[in-house]
């Protein structure tokens, strides 16, 4: 393991190592997030929101906090603040094109021949545009009115899902959207410079609060898992487990998209490499 950097100062705001070195384990414990070293910084620009928020004086007296037998009340702000939520409308919009274009053909004859539901799950919705973004390519599919369509958004941060399901966002946000894609969305005037998505959309989504390393509460099956951008911040073991419990998730032929900087690997025999970081359940 490498040696940690110097205690990170700014007056009254010092982030020991020591405090470091907890505020990493409880990442790791809680929600399977590796913080390396490098990070350190980072981590105390963060932890100062908490401690505007409580009136705290130090670091430290937070880290007293989460030492204390009170610790579990803090946890979920914790872990709100230690995430990372850089999302896009469309972003890697290659899997947007593959959804609407292969996978939800097939998706759809499947259901037409079988129970009439489609089911997608968004594993780390951030904020919400990755799930309306969703959300809007399927309805492009021109699915049949027949069928169930429902989108499971879930993300760990409390603070993200609230704006995901209130669903506006400045126009700069939208207007940066492929102007070719940008009618998906059916966006809807929000007051100010502010946009909401339309409610046909919205009426798809479902947001719930999960952790990926605690236990799951749906049954599925889905059709598509989007587990993208958040496998990054895991280990191998972690990773593999959450893997593993994909399979079990998706449908056979189901189709699981992870984040451009993701892969497979080494391979698992449960899936199949379709396009970039597309894999097919066997």
């Amino acid at each position: 393991m490498s040696a940690l950097p110097a205690a990170v100062d700014d007056g009254d705001f010092v982030l020991s190592q020591r405090d470091f070195e907890l505020i990493a384990g409880i990442a790791r414990e809680q929600a399977g997030i590796v913080i390396r070293a490098h990070k350190m910084a980072m981590i105390r620009g963060r932890l100062l929101r908490r401690l505007r928020a409580l009136q705290m004086r130090s670091v430290a007296e937070y880290c007293e906090l989460l030492r204390g037998p009170d610790v579990h009340r803090e946890l979920p702000q914790l872990l709100n603040v230690l995430t990372t939520n850089h999302t896009a409308f469309f972003r890697e919009r290659h899997h947007f094109d593959h959804l609407r274009s292969q996978a939800m053909p097939e998706i759809v004859q499947r259901a037409q021949k079988g129970d009439q539901r489609v089911r997608i799950w968004c594993a780390a919705s951030s904020t919400g545009e990755e799930p309306y973004t969703i959300a809007g390519t399927v309805i492009a599919a021109q699915p049949p009115k027949s069928i169930d369509l429902k989108i499971l958004a879930t993300d760990i941060d409390t603070d993200v899902l609230a704006r995901a399901e209130a669903a506006e966002y400045s126009r700069e946000v939208y207007e940066r959207s492929p102007a070719d894609m940008k009618p998906l969305l059916q966006v809807e005037p929000a007051g100010g410079d502010m946009v909401r998505i339309g409610a046909n959309l919205r009426r798809l989504l479902t947001f719930r609060q999960l952790n990926l390393i605690q236990p799951w509460p749906m049954k599925g099956p889905f059709d598509a898992i989007f587990c993208r951008n958040v496998m990054i911040y895991f280990d191998g073991p972690t990773k593999k487990s959450i893997v593993d419990r994909c399979v079990d998730m998706l449908r056979p032929g189901g189709w699981l998209y992870l984040g451009h900087s993701e892969s497979l690997s080494p391979p698992h025999p449960s899936f199949e490499l379709i396009g970039r970081t597309v894999y097919r359940r066997r």
